[in-house]
């Protein structure tokens, strides 16, 4: 059926990509943040714990409302492993288990680099693809990553 919300398919097809990359980096933040909260270990254990958990949990609607967002547009949403991985900008660490500072700069850096993207994403949505909801949306999304940024930075601040 087509998909008449007054978006030529062109763009619809290009903000299904953009909202399918995006989709591919929350997944790995995700699975991210929920191996470091898993394998965390040190004195600051119950504190990081329990932030990476919040963490981790607020990205779980998050993945699901990109998903319906890129179905709206008419878009097949990724949904497998292997999608993910060869969608996603963001980068994995398997095996790695670092230290609490580096399992904190590290989701700071992937929290900012989804901000910056973000960015980018929700001008390129409203200007070339003449696309406001998704902008709109986009943009709730990268007040998010600049919000965990934010508290990211706060308990490297504490540690230093």
């Amino acid at each position: 059926m087509d998909v008449e919300i007054g978006l030529p398919g062109q763009a619809r097809q290009e903000v299904g990509r953009i909202l399918n990359r995006l989709l591919a980096d929350e997944h790995v933040l995700y699975v991210k943040t929920r191996n470091y909260h898993w394998n965390l270990v040190g004195p600051r254990f119950h504190s990081l714990h329990v932030f990476f958990e919040g963490q981790y949990v607020m990205l779980q609607p998050v993945m699901d409302d990109i998903a319906e967002r890129a179905r709206s547009v008419g878009a097949t949403a990724l949904g497998s492993m292997a999608e993910f991985t060869e969608q996603a900008r963001l980068r994995e660490e398997a095996g790695g288990h670092p230290d609490p500072d580096v399992m904190l700069r590290n989701l700071l850096a992937d929290h900012e680099a989804m901000a910056q993207q973000l960015r980018k994403d929700v001008d390129r949505c409203d200007e070339e693809l003449n696309d406001q909801g998704t902008a709109d949306f986009l943009t709730g999304l990268m007040e998010m990553h600049e919000k965990q940024s934010w508290m990211l930075r706060a308990h490297l601040a504490q540690a230093g």
